[in-house]
C-alpha cells in the first residue's frame, strides 16, 4: 500500500505541473484560460491545463521551424541515441507513468503499464530506423551522369493524438517523425495531458534539443485550424474519429499539407465451429473489454457459427461477470471507468437500441449499482443482435460485445465487410486454408488469426476505406515523414 501511495503522490506532482512546452521550456502562464482535467473514476477535477492562444501557437510554430534546422542536421546516430534513451527513461519510470495515466484516463494499472511499455518499444524501434535512412543510386542516362534519390525529413509535423491510448499514440507519431529528422508540434488530448507531458519530459531529459518538440493544448478546433493554415507546417498526423479526420483533411488540403490518418474502426470477429468456443470467447473477451472497449481495433462485432454460438456466448458472459470494475489506480481493478460521461451515455443508447430491435441482454447493460461516482459501465454481452442495430453499424467505443450467429461463410464475410470502416478484422479457425482465404477477403488494413495483437512497434498499423490511410509502426513508418529528392549530377 505504501508503494501505491508513493506512486499516486508522484503522479499528483506531474499533474501539478500541467503546462505547455515551448522552445524547450515548460509554461504555466496564469493569465491564459484554463480547462479542468477530470478523473473519470471520481468525476472530480485533478488539475487544470493552460489553453494556448494565437501567440503561443505562433511561438510553437517559430520554435519548431528553428528546431527543425537544428535537428535535420543532427547526425542520424545522435538522433537514434536520443530516442533509445527515451525508451530507457520510460521503462525506468514505468510506475510513475502508469499511475499518471490511470488517474487521467481511467484504465487499469496493468493496462497502463502495458501501454507505456509499447510506447517505449516504438521509441526503441524508431531509434534503429533513424540509422536506416539511405540514399538510392538509380541507373542514369546519358552516360556520365549520376542519379541519386535522397530521402530527407519533410519538415515541421503537426501531430494530433487522442485520449484513449495517450502514450502509445503519441509515441507512434513522435518517435518516427523525430527519427526522420523532423520537428514536431504535439497537440495531445486535453483529457490526458500528463501522460503526454511525461513523454516530452523523457525526450527532454534524453537530450532532445529545445524547439524540436513543442506541446500545445487548449480548444482543439482553434489549434488545428491555426496550425494547419500555417505555411510552417509541412505534414500532419491524426488519430481519432473519422468525422474529425475529414474536417482536418479539409483544413490541410487548403495548404496542400499531407496527412497520415488513423481513424475509426468497427472490427468484425468471425468464429468458425472448429475452434474451442470457451477458449475462443475468453481470448476475445480479454481484448474486447480492455480499456473498457475504447480502442479503434477493439473487436466490436462477433459473428459466431451457429453450432458453437451458445457456448461461446456463455463463456463471454462468464468472463464479463468475472471482471472487477473500479478505479484504474486500484491494483484489484481489471476494468476501469470509461473516459467521460459522453461514452457512458453512448453505451446506454447502443444497448437500448439493440434490445428494441430484438437482441437479448445476457449481462451488464447499465452502470454498476455499487458505483455512485465515476463514468462506469458494466461489461455487457448481447446475443441475437440484428444487423440494423446501431451497434452493428456505428463504432461503439464501449465495453459491449454484440453477438450474431451465422451458418454460411459467404454470408458472414459479406456482413463483416458491410461497413464504411476497414481498420482491423479477426478470424478464429483451426483450418489454415480457411484462415488464408477469409483474411484475403476481409476489407481491412490488418487481420489477426487466432489472436488479437496488432499494435506492435515492428508491424504496420493502419486501415483502408473510412478508417484512413498511412501506417504507423513497422519498417515503413518513417516513410510518412520523409520526402524523396532527386539529385542528378553530370560528372
Amino acid at each position: 500500500m505504501t508503494e501505491s501511495n508513493d506512486n499516486l503522490a508522484a503522479a499528483s506532482k506531474v499533474i501539478d505541473k500541467y503546462g505547455l512546452f515551448l522552445n524547450g521550456e515548460w509554461r504555466k502562464d496564469p493569465s491564459l484560460p484554463r480547462l479542468d482535467v477530470i478523473n473519470p473514476a471520481t468525476e472530480q477535477p485533478i488539475g487544470q491545463i493552460p489553453c494556448a492562444g494565437p501567440s503561443e501557437l505562433d511561438e510553437a510554430l517559430e520554435s519548431a521551424r528553428d528546431g527543425f534546422e537544428v535537428w535535420r542536421h543532427t547526425h542520424a546516430w545522435e538522433r537514434a541515441a536520443v530516442l533509445r534513451k527515451t525508451a530507457e527513461w520510460i521503462r525506468s519510470n514505468i510506475d510513475l507513468c502508469s499511475y499518471t495515466m490511470s488517474l487521467e484516463q481511467g484504465k487499469a494499472l496493468a493496462e497502463a503499464t502495458r501501454e507505456f511499455g509499447m510506447a517505449a518499444d516504438h521509441f526503441e524501434w524508431a531509434s534503429e530506423e533513424a540509422k536506416r535512412i539511405t540514399d538510392t543510386i538509380v541507373p542514369a542516362r546519358p552516360a556520365g551522369t549520376t542519379s541519386t534519390l535522397r530521402h530527407l525529413p519533410v519538415g515541421v509535423v503537426a501531430a494530433f493524438t487522442p485520449w484513449n491510448f495517450p502514450a502509445l499514440i503519441v509515441a507512434a507519431k513522435a518517435a518516427y517523425a523525430l527519427a526522420a529528422g523532423c520537428s514536431v508540434i504535439l497537440k495531445p488530448s486535453e483529457e490526458t495531458p500528463g501522460t503526454a507531458m511525461l513523454i516530452v519530459q523523457a525526450l527532454q531529459e534524453s537530450g532532445l534539443p529545445g524547439g524540436v518538440l513543442n506541446m500545445v493544448m487548449g480548444v482543439p478546433a482553434e489549434i488545428s485550424k491555426h496550425l494547419l493554415s500555417s505555411p510552417s507546417v509541412n505534414a500532419g498526423t491524426f488519430t481519432g474519429s473519422t468525422a474529425v479526420g475529414k474536417l482536418l483533411m479539409g483544413q490541410a488540403a487548403q495548404m496542400l499539407i499531407p496527412m497520415t490518418m488513423e481513424l475509426g474502426g468497427h472490427a468484425p470477429v468471425i468464429v468458425y465451429p472448429d475452434v474451442d468456443p470457451k477458449k475462443a470467447a475468453e481470448t476475445a473477451a480479454g481484448i474486447k473489454f480492455r480499456n473498457a472497449g475504447q480502442a479503434c481495433v477493439s473487436p466490436s462485432r462477433f459473428y459466431v457459427h451457429q453450432d458453437i454460438a451458445e457456448p461461446f456466448t456463455e463463456s463471454m458472459v462468464a468472463y464479463a461477470e468475472s471482471l472487477v470494475v473500479g478505479p484504474g489506480t486500484d491494483p484489484k481493478t481489471t476494468m476501469g471507468p470509461m473516459s467521460n460521461s459522453r461514452r457512458v451515455e453512448a453505451a446506454n443508447a447502443f444497448v437500448q437500441d439493440a434490445i428494441e430491435k430484438g437482441a437479448t441482454l445476457r449481462t451488464g447493460g447499465a452502470p454498476p449499482k455499487d458505483q455512485n461516482k465515476g463514468y462506469y459501465f458494466c461489461p455487457t454481452v448481447l446475443s441475437d443482435v440484428s444487423d440494423d442495430s446501431r451497434i452493428m453499424i456505428e463504432e461503439p467505443f464501449a465495453p459491449i460485445a454484440p453477438i450474431k450467429s451465422f451458418s454460411d461463410s459467404d454470408d458472414v464475410i459479406g456482413w463483416a465487410n458491410n461497413t464504411e470502416y476497414g481498420l482491423a478484422g479477426y478470424v478464429m479457425t483451426e483450418d489454415p486454408k480457411r484462415a488464408a482465404a477469409v483474411s484475403d477477403r476481409l476489407e481491412t488494413g490488418m487481420v489477426a488469426v487466432n489472436n488479437f495483437f496488432l499494435a506492435m512497434a515492428e508491424t504496420p498499423f493502419g486501415g483502408v476505406k473510412q478508417s484512413g490511410f498511412g501506417r504507423e509502426g513497422g519498417p515503413d513508418a518513417i516513410d510518412e515523414f520523409l520526402v524523396t529528392k532527386l539529385v542528378k549530377t553530370l560528372s
